[in-house]
């Protein structure tokens, strides 16, 4: 997966990362992203989410918040080009669901995820921000 070239420009490569993007399938708890790039020299990507879940009932897509992270490639200090995967991540709220519980069960599921990435919930019931960061594990 890794490729050998050369000219490593640090400021350029820290720069790189996933775009973040989210979307809400769910009538009454929205989301949107504060910060679009989480990148490798450490900057978080920020959704906020917002609102009291009105849930899924039943198969399909309604009543899901959505967060996708791009796949990114960037070159490391030794030459060697990194190849960091997409991510898809949906939630399936229940009725009732705060911005909060929202918010740590996505920063859960991506704790405990293989991906390279870390993700830490603050907020309140009705107001809460997910921030993830690109950490290499």
């Amino acid at each position: 997966m890794k490729k050998k070239t050369g000219d490593y420009n640090p400021d350029v490569e820290l720069s790189k990362g996933a775009d973040l993007t989210a979307s809400s399938y769910d009538k009454t708890q929205g989301v949107s992203v504060e910060a679009g790039k989480v990148t490798v020299g450490g900057m978080p990507g920020v959704a906020a989410i917002t609102g009291i879940a009105t849930g899924r009932d039943g198969a399909g897509i309604d009543g899901t918040i959505n967060l996708w992270l791009s796949i990114f490639r960037f070159k490391r200090p030794d030459g060697t080009v990194n190849h960091v995967a997409g991510w898809n991540i949906m939630l399936a709220l229940k009725a009732g669901q705060t911005a909060l519980e929202t918010a740590k069960g996505f920063a859960a599921y991506i704790n405990a995820g293989t991906r390279p990435y870390t993700a830490k919930a603050s907020g309140t019931r009705i107001a809460a921000k997910i921030a993830i960061t690109y950490t290499e594990k």
